[in-house]
């Protein structure tokens, strides 16, 4: 049964990865500032700061 609200694993493990990868990339000493600007690129992409808001405060449950 695939809804909405399916989770899809494989797609989650790739964006993952290459969140990672940016991650090493950028290097230890720049690493904490590309976050920032991808949560900014990403919270005017989703139009609705508080839901960004609220997706980030649930990632930072999970850690």
């Amino acid at each position: 049964m695939n809804t909405h609200k399916t989770l899809d694993i494989a797609g989650l493990e790739q964006v993952y990865d290459a969140l990672a990868s940016a991650i090493d990339q950028a290097g230890a000493d720049k690493s904490e500032l590309f976050l920032v600007k991808l949560a900014l690129l990403n919270a005017k992409a989703l139009g609705d700061p508080q839901k960004f808001e609220s997706q980030i405060a649930a990632a930072l449950q999970d850690l």
